[in-house]
């Protein structure tokens, strides 16, 4: 899995944000890849989300990976909603 997690690394490597930090790791089933906001505050939960080694091993990698980064980037970000119309406080 090591292999495959510096593929993500590389991969990653072409990817800079002001407000992200992004990283890859070998798991158990593929490769996680950590997305931590940047500032340190507010403080704010590590999102992180599993590519599985058939995905790495795709001729369409590049491709499949910017999708599902941003489809995760999205989601962190509505994640970070501290308030709004659907969140119901018990």
């Amino acid at each position: 899995m090591n292999t495959l997690a510096d593929k993500v690394r590389a991969e990653l490597a072409r990817y800079e944000h002001p407000l992200f930090v992004f990283d890859a790791r070998p798991a158990a089933e593929g490769v996680e890849v950590e997305i931590r906001y940047a500032p340190s505050d507010p403080q704010v939960h590590t999102y992180v989300f599993l590519l599985r080694p058939r995905e790495i091993e795709s001729g369409q990698f590049s491709w499949i990976f910017q999708k599902q980064l941003y489809d995760c980037l999205h989601d962190f970000v509505i994640e970070m909603f501290t308030c709004n119309p659907q969140r119901r406080d018990a």
